[in-house]
């Protein structure tokens, strides 16, 4: 029963805890969550878009050496 009690204390105590540090965050405004949402997918898009500009012309490449030194 003792150990029970123990826990039960260790429980509440983290809880207690962690409270206080979630009343210790700065939550972002639904503006800055939008704006680096916007961020996030226009990155992503350039992203996107270098990979395939790559991957193209490696394609491309690729393609071409084959045909000029296929036997």
């Amino acid at each position: 029963m003792d150990w029970l009690k123990q826990q039960w204390t260790r429980m509440t105590t983290f809880l207690q805890d962690v409270r206080g540090e979630l009343q210790k965050t700065s939550w972002p405004s639904r503006k800055e969550v939008r704006n680096t949402t916007i961020v996030v997918i226009v990155f992503v898009m350039i992203c996107a878009v270098y990979l395939y500009a790559v991957d193209y012309a490696l394609q491309s490449a690729m393609e071409w050496l084959v045909r000029r030194f296929a036997v």
